[in-house]
């Protein structure tokens, strides 16, 4: 089969002929039908992220898969040839969290190998193309926002970086009564995307203006929250100046650079935060589908782009270089 196959050691990405896998105990295959491209894809190939427990040099990329159950593994049960389904996009094993894609082979392929426990069966309402990216590109910011943060509506809120993980969390935001929201974004199309999406401000982080405009706008308390969506040391700057007093800043966007508290004592004085957040748990994709299914949710805006399997390098230049501003490039075998 073809599968999208990253050498973590030379970091050199290829679409490939590889041996097909099969299901084993407790596991099922799938046939992808649709597989999410993300910025955590991206970095994986630039060598900023690294795998932590992957055996070997190299994997199968794709976090964000979706397709059909072509085969059920021994011992599995409530799962049948067939069924429509995504996949979480990591599991619990022995105490230690491994990321699909990151940690094992994930799903930038024609077949991919999941633990029945990772397996969540979509409606026929669904398309592939929008289950695909429910885990992470939707599930993360959604963790973030309900179970780190602990946002309450009519709060301030702040969102550093409006791309495929900000795009939807000023969504979520809006949706759970988040007010105002300030999306943050260097470029213009992402700021008026992120109006689109239910921001109430759009502003630019190099703007003079910047700190007057979030006073305004926040009644001069600054934000409850503030996440970082970008991974980039200087937003994480601006965003801890930005807080109110017991203001919160989630650490979303992932990056290997210092974490800077630019004064600390005004920091402690104001009683603020710091959270980190990684990914989600398995209910926070059962959530969403909930949400889905009562027609809170959809996602059809977040489909920038379709390519085939074999253009995957393509589709990581397009979201590398942000070519037409995309929130979710999806692969398709």
């Amino acid at each position: 089969m073809l599968a999208g196959r990253l050498n973590v050691s030379t970091r050199t990405f290829a679409v490939e002929e590889v041996e097909e896998p099969h299901a084993g105990p407790g596991q099922v295959r799938i046939a992808v039908r649709a597989a999410g491209v993300c910025l955590s894809d991206v970095h994986l190939i630039q060598g900023i992220l690294k795998p932590l427990h992957l055996a070997g040099d190299s994997v199968t990329l794709g976090h964000e898969t979706a397709g059909v159950i072509d085969e059920v593994g021994e011992g599995v049960a409530g799962l049948t040839v067939g069924e429509r389904v995504l996949l979480q996009a990591g599991e619990l094993a022995g105490g230690t969290v491994l990321t699909r894609g990151v940690d094992y082979d994930g799903g930038w392929a024609q077949y991919a190998v999941a633990s029945a426990v990772t397996v969540v069966p979509i409606p026929d309402t669904l398309s592939f193309e929008q289950a695909c990216f429910i885990p992470d590109a939707v599930s993360t910011p959604w963790g973030a926002i309900t179970a780190t943060a602990g946002v309450q509506a009519a709060r301030a809120v702040g969102v550093w970086g409006v791309g495929g993980l900000g795009a939807h969390a000023v969504q979520l935001l809006r949706m759970i009564g988040a007010a105002p929201i300030v999306a943050v974004d260097p470029l213009p199309a992402a700021r008026e995307r992120a109006l689109q999406f239910g921001a109430d401000l759009a502003l630019d982080p190099a703007d003079p203006e910047f700190a007057g405009l979030v006073g305004e706008a926040t009644g001069g308390t600054g934000l409850a929250y503030a996440f970082d969506f970008a991974g980039v040391a200087p937003v994480r700057v601006q965003a801890a100046r930005s807080l109110a007093r017991w203001g919160k800043l989630i650490l979303v966007g992932l990056t290997d650079q210092p974490l800077v508290i630019p004064d600390g004592t005004r920091f402690s004085y104001l009683e603020q935060q710091v959270r980190g957040h990684y990914g989600s748990g398995p209910e926070q994709v059962l959530e969403l589908l909930s949400l889905v299914a009562l027609k809170r949710l959809e996602f059809s805006r977040s489909v920038s782009g379709i390519l085939p399997l074999t253009e995957a390098a393509e589709a990581v230049r397009q979201l590398d270089q942000k070519e037409g501003n995309p929130i979710r490039l999806i692969l398709v075998p």
